[in-house]
């Protein structure tokens, strides 16, 4: 099943995880679109479900160095196919690797299927450092609402203004 809204007249079907981003989207004044769908885990599912603006769609990789010092949200075109050896010697970085369910839950608050750029305001550290594919740029992005539920539609250059106000280091790169 799945239901849209616009902007911030979200459905009550929501997580409160997801309440609070759309809360926090409009306290921001940023227009988001919602939709709310069967949840989904892999950015395959994701696509399955035939929804508006599929090519638009964000694939999330959570990644750390190897000693467990850096950490980094790649924010990646759904079909994009990421290199981590040759983003890691792009950004200068050790070895890096996955991170583990239990550290996206202590960094981003969030669980395995349910990873979004906006899992960085959670990051009370502002530890995380987020890279948006060059791709992003000035363009129309989709992600979870902090929830595998639902997806929000909106401007990447807002999404990036609100995790750059929040305090995280956020760039644009070329995978």
């Amino acid at each position: 099943m799945i239901r849209e809204k616009r902007n911030s007249q979200y459905l009550s079907m929501l997580s409160d995880k997801a309440k609070r981003i759309c809360d926090e989207l409009t306290k921001a004044g940023i227009s988001f679109d919602l939709t709310e769908h069967e949840a989904v885990f892999t950015i395959d599912e994701m696509l399955a479900l035939s929804l508006p603006h599929a090519d638009t769609v964000a694939k999330n990789l959570f990644v750390r160095d190897d000693k467990k010092r850096h950490y980094y949200l790649l924010v990646v075109s759904q079909d994009q196919a990421v290199d981590l050896r040759a983003f890691q010697d792009k950004i200068g970085s050790r070895r890096l690797s996955f991170a583990s369910e239990e550290n996206l839950g202590t960094f981003l608050g969030l669980s395995k299927g349910s990873v979004s750029p906006l899992g960085v305001l959670n990051d009370t550290q502002c530890a995380v450092e987020v890279f948006f594919d060059a791709s992003f740029k000035d363009s129309l992005i989709g992600v979870h609402p902090n929830d595998n539920r639902a997806t929000l539609w909106l401007q990447s250059s807002a999404l990036i203004a609100l995790l750059k106000a929040h305090g995280n280091s956020v760039s644009f790169i070329d995978f």
